[in-house]
């Protein structure tokens, strides 16, 4: 049976090299070898400039240069892998350093490639090819196991992930973001009266629906457990967050699955709950999980089929499914 899955496993079609030294010849000869072959390539002089690009647009193999003025290539690889964001990115030392302490020294340090100069170009260009392999195969092993196994979409550990990279990222640019929990209503009633083998058939229709309706290519919806979705929106304000909610239940409504034992409809509906924030270092991201829970649990309260932002007061449901409160 199909499920998201294929669409979030295709192979990507190209992958980017981001190619660092300090002489402009250098890269330019660089950049002559290594430019065909459907590869992105990536040029900076400065260890400082290679970090900017590689937090801002993570490439898939880095070529690092060791002798750089004001910051080395052995100092540019210990806070590659200090962050989160860049530290799985393979990086192969091209330098003029051979002795073989050097080479220990960046291995030692991370680096899963030592090339001395002056180097043979096919040589460099088949380690380049072997390296972007393995990493298209590691990636693709790593998204695998982040995927939840009945839905396809994302697993409660991708959430974990990212939730924590994307309060990094928005805490350096000092950008709000949002959490969106997510309950499919009365779904043990669901269960328990058309069974488990067609609950799990409205999970896959939700996650679809809830899918489509999260476009942008930074957010992430993930499956929490259960009947539970969670949704990360990195730079949204409350406001942005609210929009997205109620377009995610508005597409469920739209769906139109029978829930015959629901007292809120006789379709399948979801609660929402939205917590927002600009992250800062006296916060932690988990805690953005336990205020989103909290506001559907209000959403619980004032109905169901229904919107609630965190700290706002309830409010009369009034008919179900008016949406935003």
């Amino acid at each position: 049976m199909s499920t998201l899955r294929e669409e979030l496993v295709e192979p990507v079609s190209s992958q980017t090299v981001l190619l660092v030294d300090d002489v402009p010849a250098n890269l330019d000869v660089l950049l002559e070898h290594l430019q065909s072959g459907g590869i992105r390539l990536l040029a900076a002089t400065s260890g400082r400039e290679a970090l900017v690009l590689a937090q801002k647009n993570p490439p898939d193999l880095i070529l690092l240069d060791v002798m750089m003025p004001g910051m080395d290539g052995y100092e540019v690889l210990k806070r590659l892998k200090d962050d989160i964001a860049t530290r799985d990115i393979p990086v192969i030392f091209v330098t003029a350093m051979s002795d073989s302490v050097d080479e220990a020294k960046g291995l030692a340090l991370g680096a899963v490639d030592y090339i001395a100069k002056p180097f043979v170009v096919p040589v460099l260009k088949a380690r380049v090819k072997n390296h972007l392999e393995l990493k298209r195969k590691s990636d693709l092993l790593a998204k695998l196991a982040l995927l939840d196994g009945l839905t396809g979409i994302a697993n409660r550990r991708q959430l974990e992930l990212t939730l924590e990279l994307e309060w990094a990222r928005c805490l350096r640019n000092g950008c709000p973001l949002s959490v969106i929990m997510i309950d499919v209503d009365h779904f043990k009633a669901y269960n328990d009266h058309l069974g488990h083998g067609q609950g799990d058939e409205c999970l896959r229709a939700v996650a679809k629906a809830l899918h489509g309706a999260t476009r942008r290519a930074g957010d992430l919806l993930a499956r929490y457990g259960g009947e539970e979705f969670v949704v990360v929106l990195p730079s949204s304000s409350t406001e942005d967050a609210l929009q997205t909610a109620e377009a995610l239940r508005r597409c469920v409504l739209r769906q139109r699955l029978s829930h015959p034992n629901s007292p809120v409809s006789h379709l399948v509906t979801i609660s929402l709950g939205i917590a927002s924030a600009v992250p800062s270092k006296t916060r932690i991201a988990s805690h953005m999980m336990e205020v989103a829970d909290a506001a559907l649990y209000q959403a619980k309260k004032a109905g169901r089929n229904c919107v609630r932002r965190a700290g706002e007061e309830l409010e009369d449901a009034g008919s179900n499914g008016s949406g935003l409160r």
